[in-house]
Formats: structure tokens, C-alpha cells, sequence
């Protein structure tokens, strides 16, 4: 079942007995990208918003009421992503959206605020984790949520382990790092506290290198990384465009320890990558991967079969991460349902009633999140990982990942300081 199919089902609501009326409903909006530059992982991840939400429906909704879930494929373009906006927050406003991209998110932010709709997205951009303003970094955002790490903490962790790879490595010298991705708010989210973070452990901090939002010839780059002696390389974009840059960088030689944006790195970008995806480093938002021996995995098994009921289709890690988000909004939605009603502002004050929150029934595979009405950053516990290829990637991602010829490898958690001067960038 495709995520489009499965808008009936979301939406059942609609079709009990003819007469359920939108009264009868909670109505939230979904943007996600199928077809536009991120689709490689927003596809997956929007495939996890709805299946959770149909699951949902399937178990009675949330205080008898069925989510009337709008799902829309905007391909990562802020018009459209505005347009939607104003018809989720018009005469049938919703209680809620998940979001998805940066620049449409931070588009969105004020507008959040205005109209009080609680927005939890698929970006971690630090500047919407200052709900009131106070770092003067950013605009209020106490409308904005996300789960997990931000870009720029994450970051922060992947330098910090870099600095340590370094000194283990006893080489002689400072070590060069250098920022690379698209010239776009999303792959820029973290750059100005990454290379403020990579100065202060004393690497030499090289230009940016840019490269598009979308695979290409990108040997150009790779000899610059070259000729440059790059030591550390961060890759700010999706996988999509991260796995050229991989493939070309191994085609020229290029011996750099690349660290990528959680977006950049997957279960499905290994297998398309190959050997050019052994040693990447990155971030991983939940605890277990696919089939992890975790108590919750039973539940992400029971929302997959939602679309997959044959139980054969393996879900990476940005799945996973969606059905976390998408049960952290449930509950929100839960807990406004019995206070007061599931009106946005409500449903916004859902996020901050627990903390170390673990959605019911994700033991072990969401991590412990918590939201205040000051600091909207959930975690500052960033698992850092390292993709291992011991073999060709042509076969099935099933049996590629149950060989252990791709394997997703647990290097370090690193718990960074919630330092004020790190808040809102």
C-alpha cells in the first residue's frame, strides 16, 4: 500500500457509516516530499508519518475521535508549502502539522506562532528551538518542535569525536575540516556553529565546498578536497547527493573521514553507494534500527504492516524516526484532548508535560525527549555511528543487512553541555 492509498485510510473518519461529521475529527496537515530533493529520505519518512497515523485510526483515534490526516506532496518548494499553510490554518484549521524541510519551516515559523498551530518537522534546525527569542540568534518559535538532535549539535558531536579520531591517530599537526553541501538554508543550518566548534578544537577550518541537492558529476569537489588536504569532511545534504559525492571522492583518491547530516547516511544509501559509504560517520535519532532487539520494535512492526502487511519490506532508520515523531504528536494531541480540547495551543502545551518521554509502547527504540516552554531542544545525546560495507551492495537490503555486509555501527554517544551560548544556532 502506497502512502497515497493509505490517505483513506487515515482519513476513515470520513467513511463510517456516512455520517461522521468533521466535528468528529481531528484534522492535521502533512507535508512531505516525494518528488522534490530530499524525496530519497522524505520518502520513507512520509511513508512512517502515515502509517502511524493509520495505525492510530485503526486502534479508535485519539479520545473517539479519527485524525483526518492531509497528506501533500510539495516537492521541497516553500510556495507550495505556504499555500497548504494557508488552507490548514483557514475556515477548518487543523490542530496540528508535521512538517518536513528547513526552508519551508523557518518560512512558516511566524505564522505558526500567529495562529497557534503546533508544527513538529523533519528539520532540526537549531534556530527553531528558541521558543521565546531569548538567544537573539533567532526568531521566536514557540510553535516549532522536531525530535531528536539538531543539525548544529549534531555537529558539534561529530567534531568532537573528530578531535578525539585525531589525537588516537597521533598524526603530526592541525587537522582541516570543511563544511560541504547545497548553498540552501537546510545544509547551512549548522555550518556557522560547526566551524566556530572546529576552530575552537583547533582544526584549520577550510572554505566551504558547495554541491547541489540533487546526484551529479561532483569530481570537481573531490579534487579540491584533495588538493586542499582535507582531514574531515561534512556532508549537509541527503543522501541522494552525499552518495556522488562518496562515489566520486573514491574514485579520486581522496582520503577524507566524511561526517554526514543525519539525512545524509541510511540503510539505502549504503547499499547505493557501496564501498564509497565505508567509515561515513553520522547521527542516528533512535536507539535501534530495523528489527532491533528493543520492546518497542513490536509496535513499529504492527505500523508498518499498515502499508506492508506482508511484513517483507525493510523500513530504515528515517522510518523509524517518523512513527517516534508522529507518536510524539499523538500523545500531544492525547493529552490536549483532555484538557481543553485539541485546539493548537493546547495540543502545543502536550509537548512540555513530560519529560525523558518515551512514547507508550517504543521502549528502547525512541530516545528520551523532553520540552520545555523555554527550550525546545529535546535532547542533547547524540549517538554517533559509522556505516560498515564488507562486501558488493547489489543484493536485497534484507539480506545485505542480515549478512552484516552493510551494518550500521555504533562508534560513541556523545552528551554535549546545554551551554546558553549554543542555543538558537
Amino acid at each position: 500500500m502506497t502512502i497515497k492509498s493509505l490517505l483513506s485510510t487515515v482519513s476513515l473518519a470520513l467513511l463510517i457509516g456516512g455520517t461522521t461529521t468533521a466535528q468528529a475529527q481531528i484534522a492535521i496537515g502533512h507535508l512531505e516530499d516525494l518528488s522534490g530533493g530530499t524525496s530519497d529520505v522524505g520518502t520513507p519518512y512520509g511513508q512512517g508519518v502515515a502509517d502511524t497515523f493509520a495505525w492510530v485510526n485503526k486502534h479508535g483515534g485519539i479520545g473517539g475521535k479519527q485524525l483526518n490526516v492531509d497528506s501533500n506532496d510539495y516537492g521541497y518548494q516553500v510556495p507550495r508549502a505556504i499555500a497548504l499553510y494557508k488552507k490548514w490554518s483557514g475556515g477548518d484549521k487543523v490542530a496540528a502539522i508535521m512538517g518536513w524541510g528547513t526552508a519551508d519551516t523557518e518560512a512558516l515559523t511566524g505564522f505558526l506562532a500567529q495562529d497557534k498551530i503546533p508544527d513538529i518537522s523533519g528539520s532540526y534546525a537549531a534556530a527553531l528551538t528558541d521558543p521565546e527569542g531569548t538567544s537573539g540568534k533567532a526568531k521566536p518559535a514557540p510553535y516549532n518542535f522536531f525530535y531528536g538532535p539538531s543539525y548544529s549539535d549534531a555537529l558539534r558531536a561529530e567534531l568532537t569525536w573528530a578531535a578525539e579520531d585525531w589525537k588516537a591517530k597521533g598524526k603530526p599537526g592541525k587537522p582541516k575540516f570543511v563544511h560541504m553541501g547545497a548553498n540552501h538554508p537546510y545544509p547551512n543550518a549548522p555550518k556557522a556553529a560547526g566551524e566556530a566548534l572546529a576552530t575552537e578544537l583547533g582544526f584549520d577550518v577550510l572554505p566551504p565546498l558547495v554541491f547541489a541537492l540533487a546526484p551529479g558529476d561532483y569530481s570537481a569537489q573531490c579534487l579540491s578536497l584533495k588538493s586542499a588536504g582535507a582531514n574531515y569532511a561534512y556532508l549537509g545534504n541527503t543522501a541522494a547527493s552525499n552518495i556522488s559525492v562518496m562515489k566520486a571522492c573514491k574514485t579520486a583518491g581522496v582520503d577524507v573521514q566524511f561526517l554526514s547530516n543525519v539525512w545524509g547516511m541510511d540503510e539505502n544509501a549504503a547499499k547505493a553507494a557501496g564501498d564509497a559509504a565505508d567509515g561515513v560517520i553520522f547521527p542516528l535519532r533512535t536507539a535501534v534500527g530495523w528489527g532491533g532487539n528493543a520492546p518497542g520494535m513490536k509496535t513499529v512492526m504492527e505500523i508498518s504492516g499498515m502499508s506492508d502487511p506482508t511484513g517483507k519490506v525493510y523500513r530504515p532508520v528515517h522510518y523509524i524516526t517518523a512513527v517516534c515523531t508522529a507518536l510524539y504528536m499523538k500523545e500531544a494531541i492525547e493529552w490536549a484532548t483532555k484538557n481543553g480540547g485539541p485546539t493548537g495551543e493546547n495540543v502545543a502545551k502536550g509537548f512540555y508535560q513530560k519529560a525523558d518521554w518515551v512514547p507508550a509502547g517504543m521502549e528502547g527504540v525512541c530516545d528520551p525527549s523532553t520540552w520545555t516552554e523555554k527550550d525546545h531542544r529535546p535532547t542533547m545525546k547524540v549517538d554517533l555511528y559509522r556505516s560498515k560495507i564488507s562486501g558488493p551492495t547489489d543484493g536485497d537490503i534484507n539480506d545485505l543487512m542480515a549478512k552484516g555486509i552493510i551494518k550500521l555501527e555504533k562508534v560513541k554517544t556523545v552528551e554535549l553541555p546545554r551551554k546558553p551560548e549554543w542555543f538558537g544556532w
